[in-house]
């Protein structure tokens, strides 16, 4: 195993963590002087990863890096069920020709971030399609449908009347089963994710093992910076999109999501990530820069230091230094429209005449049509003012100065 003390690995693995259930219990298992075993479950529902998806799939890694054994666990079986977390009604069952396809892509896709010696992927058909009627309905005598209930989004659908199939509580019972039978000492999800590998917990106890510990990774907002990133939101950066692809978009998020995406989609450090806030804050670093270098960083990680060198000049030569006229006017920043957040985009463009009004302003926003340096606006408030920037409104640019 790797040579770092029991609390330098907490320390290491804590960063980007939403909760750890228990930490005395994670202390305890590093005493034990083996590696864990530590499994997260992906069910193939969809054919290809995004970086919502990362942001497990990293910190999986990170165990990695302490020399514990990694499982990337994919739902052959549970995905036949189908998740039902977060949803309101009843998922339209998949065939096994989608999910055996679905699975392959998977596994083709997540050694662009875990070791492969150091991963063992498994698919929980292997004991679950195994499993005789006798032994599932045992299984399910273990949890009452009281405690099922419990769970936040099917007690909404039993409060509201919308239908919840039998099957969908078998989904929690086995995904805890999962990790019964791979005897986990850590088992990684979602924050959305929290009861069902609870149910792991008391299942492995009930099994004579003992129960695993829980860490829950934070819901990676979307581009638009509210949803979860998600395929059917169509606010998410696929891993397996063209480098050029994965810049632009991901150039496209606001300055404070970038220092999210930051803690959870690159390995610098909290403090690192606290300094560089900072530098911006006092106009030392430019906000766009920094998130030239967060989209180059994350680019290199699925496609090479060198595509992601290419995709910044393109970013560069299509976006940032598109045509603009040569005899555009340059005003100084207005003194209202700076607020403690950032600069007020709706009032900037009226005081500057590219719009009518705030209202005009506001549904020039809501368009689409406002860019600041080549990048899109879809923030009230804009923070990377440090300098002079260029605004774009529909067929109009102005320089503004915001140098004190």
């Amino acid at each position: 195993m790797a040579s770092f003390s029991i609390d330098e690995s907490i320390t290491y693995l804590r960063k980007g963590l939403h909760e750890l259930i228990r930490e005395e219990d994670l202390r305890e298992r590093l005493k034990l002087g083996r590696p864990l075993r530590v499994k997260a479950g992906f069910d193939p529902t969809a054919p290809d990863l995004h970086l919502g998806h990362t942001v497990l799939l990293r910190k999986m890694k990170h165990f990695q890096d302490l020399g514990h054994t990694v499982i990337f666990l994919i739902g052959d079986t549970t995905g036949l069920i189908g998740d039902p977390t977060g949803r309101n009604v009843t998922r339209p069952a998949m065939t096994r020709a989608e999910i055996e396809q679905n699975a392959e892509t998977y596994k083709s896709q997540v050694f662009k971030i875990l070791d492969p010696v150091k991963t063992e992927v498994r698919f929980n058909s292997e004991w679950l399609a195994a499993m005789t009627f006798v032994e599932v309905g045992a299984l399910c005598g273990k949890y009452t449908v009281a405690r099922l209930l419990e769970r936040d989004d099917f007690a909404k659908r039993y409060r509201e009347q919308n239908p919840i199939s039998v099957h969908e509580f078998l989904y929690p019972l086995a995904q805890g089963y999962d990790s019964v039978a791979l005897k986990c000492d850590v088992e990684m999800g979602g924050s959305d994710q929290k009861f069902n590998l609870l149910v792991g917990r008391e299942l492995q106890r009930d099994f004579g093992q003992l129960p695993q510990i829980v860490a829950t990774m934070p819901l990676l907002e979307g581009l638009d910076g509210v949803e979860k990133m998600s395929k059917s939101k169509g606010n998410y950066v696929g891993i397996t999109e063209p480098a050029e692809e994965m810049f632009k978009k991901l150039m496209s998020i606001s300055d404070e999501l970038m220092y999210r995406y930051y803690e959870l989609l690159t390995d610098m450090s909290v403090a690192g990530i606290g300094q560089l806030k900072q530098r911006i804050a006092r106009g030392d670093a430019h906000p766009m820069e920094s998130k030239m270098e967060l989209a180059k960083r994350i680019v290199a990680d699925f496609h090479s230091q060198a595509d992601a060198s290419r995709a910044a000049e393109e970013f560069n030569r299509v976006v940032r230094r598109k045509e603009i006229p040569s005899d555009i006017g340059t005003v100084a920043l207005p003194d209202d429209v700076r607020t403690a957040a950032g600069i007020h985009v709706p009032k900037l463009l009226a005081k500057i005449g590219l719009a009518e009004s705030v209202s005009d302003a506001n549904r020039k926003l809501k368009a689409g049509a406002v860019e600041i340096d080549g990048i899109r606006v879809n923030d009230l408030v804009w923070t990377g003012a440090s300098g002079d920037f260029i605004v774009h409104a529909g067929k109009r640019w102005i320089k503004v100065s915001a140098r004190a």
